[in-house]
C-alpha cells in the first residue's frame, strides 16, 4: 500500500509505502481532544517505510504521564499528522484525515467504546471493544 498525505497548508508533506499493522476508530478521551471530538481514525505503519518529504513537524508530549504519546503537528496550519506511543516504538500512528486519497481506510475495529460520546458512529458490523482488544 502506499500513502501519500499533508497537513492543511501543505507545508508538511509525507509518504508511506508497505503494509499497514492496524486500522482503527478510536474513542478515548484523549482521541476526542486531538481530533476535534470525533474518534480518531488512524492506520498505525511501520516506520522503515515512512518519510517526511517536505517539512519537519513539531512535537508535543505531557510531561504530567509517565509514558506519554508524543503528538506530531504542523506548527503553520495546527494539523495533527501522527502519534508516537511507547507501546509500539517501531511504527507511527496516521491520521487518515491527513491522506490525499482517504478513502483506503477500512477499519479492522473500534476501541475505547467506554469514552464515546452519543454522537459517534460506528459502522454496523464492525469490531467494537469497550477499551482495546487485547490481542
Amino acid at each position: 500500500m502506499k500513502i501519500n498525505g499533508r497537513c492543511y497548508c501543505g507545508e508538511i508533506r509525507f509518504t508511506f509505502e508497505g503494509e499497514p499493522k492496524v486500522a482503527l476508530q478510536c474513542h478515548c478521551r484523549e482521541c476526542q481532544y486531538i481530533s476535534g471530538g470525533h474518534p480518531n481514525a488512524a492506520i498505525a505503519v511501520p516506520k522503515s517505510g515512512f518519510i517526511f518529504l517536505q517539512g519537519e513537524p513539531k512535537s508535543f508530549a505531557r510531561s504530567d504521564l509517565e509514558n506519554p504519546r508524543t503528538r506530531l503537528f504542523c506548527a503553520n496550519c495546527g494539523t495533527s499528522l501522527a502519534t508516537l506511543s511507547p507501546k509500539f516504538p517501531d511504527a507511527i500512528i496516521l491520521k487518515v484525515g491527513t491522506f490525499d486519497d482517504p478513502s483506503v481506510f477500512e477499519p479492522a475495529f473500534a476501541q475505547y467504546l467506554k469514552d464515546a460520546q452519543p454522537f459517534h458512529h460506528v459502522p454496523d458490523g464492525l469490531q467494537a471493544y469497550r477499551e482495546t482488544p487485547t490481542s
